[in-house]
């Protein structure tokens, strides 16, 4: 945006003298000729170093500095080259004006140094160790890149066009392009020659369509995974909260792992049971957290728009004083502008209103669209679901009777303030092969679809050969192998059942039971006390040294190829971080049956078995027999 107003900023004059006489203004001003400059070739070699770093062309510690003093040079001398037009302003015997370019020359220069610093703060913190030293786009991230610089283009393609087609100035028929892409339509220009009139159908609908892609992926990046960042660090605050306020209460002993008979019985519960308490303590953090992320989320939002309208309006107001305005009727344009209604009865003809307005505007369109999403999350939510309370006790009775939606509705209301959206906390079985759990909607993208379909029938081919190999083990008399096909079989069949879940919206979220059937396919039992450890309250979160941060996600640590201690309510629980839980799920199981077949093959090669046996037990009954994969797997089931 900022190259595209330095652009604009070069296509004109900035100063003009205003003719003498009825009907002159600023806006029909004759041109006074001023030199150019080249502030905008060091910004083009400040954005191609950017990009050079961002494709790994370039170091980070070259480019840095390359990008950051080409946008401080870009934007000292288009000050400079204001300040200078500015004192030159008034001479004797002439009226002069500011042309259009001149204030896009001032967002221009504005825009350079607000990037420059923030880059300064960038580079800054990764030479501190909050963060690494590259710059790692995620296709998100390229995609909304590309898209909003192919929208620019576009946009400034068209106006182009029409300063030729309709004779306008160039600039004007930027703000023409501007108001007609965003679908305020103020109706100030209009084309007036067939040729322009026929080019507006595939303009608009050409821009149109760049816009929706624009705005499509802001909600995607912007909403959707900076809900996920956000939502970790206040699930993160809350956890501390809750630890610091479980230590001054002396309720450390539930965070301890119980060990052995007597401090069970003096703690009046099982490990299992502390860790279920856990577990649904982390619950209550993530739910409440959510929460109250979405309604932070709705306020800064909102803020952010409703300050767009009010400082929007006094800059319309100031910007048009030869119309005369009130405050009240330029806060009248920027709501209708703002919310795209565009009546027309009030338009921009200053040259300081134009500008002014197309950058206005391209702020509003992607913050009306996250306040629009954030509402759709809390307000809009609470009014659908009282719609539907009042509808199932007036004109649209459910078939359950009232008695029993009041008593609903009750217990509803009552999880929503402890913070549990009427979640499930206990399941009759083991997801899987133990059965499926119902719910969720599975509207996932068409590619990852049809690679899930091709990934699961590899699957179902997997768990053929395994059945087929316990088959044969048996007719051999090979209980060994038998219990270790039979272990991978499981593995493969809850990996295919995992992939399913990962296209659900909202994301599955599995229960305790699920929990403990997961960790017990890979190796771990929520009994076993030595697989757990009493949380910490502060945990290191940087890249300082050759040491990874130690916010990990989840208890398994790749590198060191060992189990990790870790709690529910700790920084390394799978609840924690980013990942979905269907994802971490899934990445473990992989990785535990990638070790296992591994394992199997060198014990083949050593014509040993005593390791696959061994590791197979930790999940497998150990009275399995010859009872069947089905009846193992209630077994198993069972006893997790």
């Amino acid at each position: 945006m900022a190259s595209a107003f330095s652009v604009c900023a070069l296509s004109e004059n900035w100063r003009v003298i205003v003719p003498h006489g009825p009907g002159g203004n600023e806006a029909h001003g004759i041109d006074v000729k001023d030199p150019g400059c080249i502030s905008l070739l060091f910004a083009l070699m400040a954005n191609l170093a950017l990009l050079l770093n961002m494709a790994r062309r370039l170091s980070f510690a070259i480019a840095q500095p390359i990008t950051i003093v080409g946008w401080f040079i870009s934007s000292v001398l288009l000050i400079a080259l204001v300040i200078a037009t500015t004192y030159g302003l008034t001479l004797p015997g002439q009226d002069r004006a500011l042309t259009q370019a001149f204030y896009y020359a001032i967002i221009a220069s504005g825009l350079y140094f607000l990037i420059a610093a923030l880059m300064c703060v960038t580079v800054y913190g990764a030479y501190k160790g909050h963060y690494p030293q590259e710059f790692k786009l995620t296709m998100s991230q390229r995609t909304l890149m590309l898209q909003t610089i192919s929208f620019m283009v576009y946009m400034l393609a068209g106006a182009a066009v029409y300063h030729r087609v309709e004779g306008w100035r160039f600039l004007d028929s930027l703000y023409f392009t501007n108001f007609t892409l965003l679908t305020v339509g103020i109706g100030s220009l209009a084309p007036k020659t067939h040729t322009g009139r026929a080019l507006l159908f595939p303009f608009a609908i050409g821009g149109i369509v760049i816009l929706g892609l624009v705005i499509g992926s802001i909600r995607s990046l912007v909403l959707e995974r900076g809900k996920k960042k956000i939502g970790s660090r206040m699930v993160e605050k809350k956890r501390v909260q809750l630890l610091k306020k479980m230590h001054k209460k002396d309720q450390q002993k539930k965070l301890t792992p119980i060990n052995g008979k007597k401090q069970a019985d003096d703690l009046g519960m099982t490990e299992r049971e502390r860790r279920k308490s856990e577990f649904e303590l982390m619950r209550q953090i993530q739910d409440q957290a959510t929460q109250r992320q979405k309604w932070n989320a709705l306020f800064v939002s909102g803020s952010a728009w409703l300050v767009l309208w009010l400082v929007g309006a006094v800059v319309f107001w100031k910007a048009e004083h030869q119309q005369e305005w009130s405050y009240f009727q330029a806060l009248y344009f920027a709501y209708t502008s703002l919310l795209t209604i565009g009546y027309g009865d009030f338009t921009n003809f200053s040259n300081a209103g134009k500008p002014a307005f197309v950058f206005w505007s391209l702020l509003a369109v992607p913050t009306l669209t996250i306040v629009i999403s954030n509402m759709g999350d809390t307000v809009v939510k609470s009014i659908r679901d009282l719609t539907d309370y009042l509808g199932e006790f007036t004109v649209l009775p459910g078939e359950s009777p009232t008695k029993q939606r009041a008593k609903q509705l009750v217990t509803n209301v009552k999880s929503k303030f402890r913070g549990k959206e009427g979640r499930e906390e206990t399941m009759d079985e083991p997801p899987g092969m133990l059965g499926e759990k119902e719910g969720g909607s599975t509207q996932g993208i068409k590619g990852h679809t049809a690679m899930t379909g091709a990934t699961d029938r590899l699957a179902g081919e997997g768990e053929k050969e395994e059945l087929n190999a316990a088959g044969d083990a048996v007719k051999r008399g090979d209980e060994v192998s038998k219990v270790a096909h039979e272990y991978h079989y499981q593995l493969i069949r809850e990996i295919r059942i995992v992939m399913k879940h990962l296209a659900e919206n909202p994301p599955r979220k599995y229960t305790y039971e699920e929990w403990a059937w997961f960790l017990k396919l890979m190796g771990e039992d929520e009994d076993n006390q030595s697989f757990h450890r009493k949380p910490p309250i502060e945990v290191r979160n940087d890249y300082k040294g050759d040491r990874e941060p130690d916010m990990q996600q989840g208890g398994m640590d790749d590198k060191m190829d060992e189990q990790r201690q870790w709690s529910w309510l700790g920084n390394r629980s799978p609840l924690m971080g980013d990942m979905g839980e269907a994802d971490w799920v899934l990445e473990r199981l992989s990785i535990t049956l990638e070790k296992e077949l591994k394992r199997q093959h060198k014990s083949r090669k050593d014509r040993g078995k005593g390791c696959i046996e061994n590791d197979a037990k930790k999940v497998l009954p150990s009275d399995s027999g010859s009872s069947g994969t089905l009846e193992t797997q209630k077994g198993a089931g069972d006893t997790g």
